[in-house]
């Protein structure tokens, strides 16, 4: 299969150093990808889905190409490790799917499809119900990527003890916050020269969220995520900068216990 040329994409595609660094920026790219096809108007067609389908696949192809590196640091195949691949392959299947569902849309039917007050079509098989299907089927893939990324550090630091550190390592807080960012939680928005933060969970993020755009560490996307409430305005996605992804994988998975020093325990041999 040929790979949708960078024009035709939704996002860049930087070479990533680390497996983990990968899955960090997958996990990034699935929340972009999600937040387009959020904001795509109900009128949308074949053509105006071209760059949407072609990312979809891409999204496919780039978890194939995570698997295959992980795969490559011939780590023990422990039971954390078995799970993390397996669910990348849910995700390599699953957006395949995403990209199927976007790929017929211009042949299904509009006219005869009638519309909720929310602007849903409620007809099985219309252009809306397969745009809200493929988005479902990408939902979860923040998350199920981050989760990968972090038992996939487990059993690199596990393997390969080390205690290099980032740049900028943030603290604890900051963590968190990068945790939440990466995973596609975190927007804000301005109004009256007050900033707000809209979070899934965490709490009081304002004061992290400006350190950590200090130190270069996130950046907003402008109007890029999907509005609070129906007909609102689109508020800006918080996102890892590069650094961002370096200081985050430099830690993620990280246990309290072992931030301090690396394990000296003994380490479970192939077999």
């Amino acid at each position: 299969m040929t790979t949708p040329s960078a024009e035709g994409l939704l996002f860049d595609v930087p070479v990533p150093s680390t497996p983990v660094e990968r899955l960090l920026i997958l996990a990034g790219h699935f929340t972009r990808h999600n937040d387009t096809l959020d904001l795509l108007p109900s009128s949308s067609t074949g053509p105006d889905l071209a760059a949407h389908t072609a990312s979809a696949q891409h999204l496919a192809d780039q978890t194939r190409a995570a698997i295959k590196a992980v795969e490559d640091q011939q780590l023990y195949a422990s039971t954390e490790l078995i799970a993390a691949v397996v669910r990348l392959k849910q995700l390599t299947y699953l957006s395949g799917e995403a990209a199927r569902h976007l790929t017929g849309i211009a042949t299904v039917p509009r006219a005869s499809a009638p519309v909720t007050p929310g602007g849903l079509a409620d007809t099985p098989g219309t252009v809306q119900e397969r745009i809200t299907l493929a988005r479902e089927l990408t939902a979860l893939a923040p998350e199920a990527a981050v989760e990968s990324a972090t038992r996939i550090a487990r059993e690199i630091r596990r393997r390969r003890p080390s205690t290099a550190t980032a740049a900028q390592e943030p603290t604890a807080v900051q963590h968190s916050a990068l945790q939440e960012i990466v995973r596609g939680h975190i927007a804000a928005t301005e109004s009256f020269g007050r900033q707000y933060v809209h979070s899934r969970d965490t709490q009081g993020l304002m004061g992290a969220l400006r350190s950590l755009e200090t130190k270069g560490l996130i950046t907003r996307e402008a109007k890029s995520a999907p509005p609070a409430y129906y007909g609102g305005p689109p508020p800006d996605r918080v996102r890892l900068t590069t650094p961002g992804t370096t200081a985050l994988a430099a830690r993620i998975g990280l246990r309290p216990a072992a931030s301090a020093a690396p394990t000296t325990a003994a380490l479970p041999q192939p077999l």
